[in-house]
């Protein structure tokens, strides 16, 4: 089966729940490419998330993460989005045609754990909001865009990778090269 006709596996969830971690070790495994949008957003802006926050403000960064995602040409990927990549409909809406949308669901204890109070990472938060509340704005939206959910549960990055593997088993063309 060639690259052209099989989905990207594109990674959703919240800053911390390992989209970028685990999307790298998939694409290593099973031989494909890997696009991380946060990147490809610093890449194209010249400049960070958090310097395109600072200076241009929240809407700032919502523009760039929804170009980034309409703009996303590739197939037979493993796409790690932005953790704010769910406020833009028009975005997820294009990548349901781009493939399949994979909610990572982490506990927010562990969450918490990794990222902190997220500051310097780029994190679109209202003012006065914290990760808590963060969280139970956007967990809806991950719920309600995501095709496939993999519950990772406060387990290792190896436990993560392998609830992830067995969610892809069925997949045609993902199978580990």
């Amino acid at each position: 089966m060639s690259d052209t006709t099989i989905p990207n596996l594109i990674l959703i969830g919240m800053p911390g729940s390992g989209k970028t971690t685990l999307g790298r070790r998939l694409a290593a495994d099973y031989g494909r490419p890997f696009v991380d949008t946060d990147l490809t957003i610093e890449h194209d802006q010249g400049r960070s998330l958090q310097a395109i926050m600072d200076t241009g403000g929240p809407d700032a960064l919502r523009q760039a993460e929804e170009s980034a995602l309409l703009a996303l040409d590739c197939r037979g990927s493993v796409v790690a989005t932005g953790g704010s990549a769910v406020y833009s409909h028009a975005g997820m809406t294009a990548l349901a045609d781009k493939g399949l949308r994979i909610f990572l669901n982490v506990p927010p204890e562990t969450l918490r754990a990794r990222v902190g109070c997220g500051s310097g990472r780029g994190l679109l938060m209202r003012p006065g909001q914290d990760f808590d509340a963060l969280l139970e704005e956007r967990l809806p939206l991950y719920r309600r865009y995501a095709d496939i959910t993999v519950e990772c549960g406060n387990g290792s990055e190896d436990e993560s990778y392998q609830a992830l593997k067995r969610q892809l088993a069925h997949l045609p063309g993902w199978r580990p090269s």
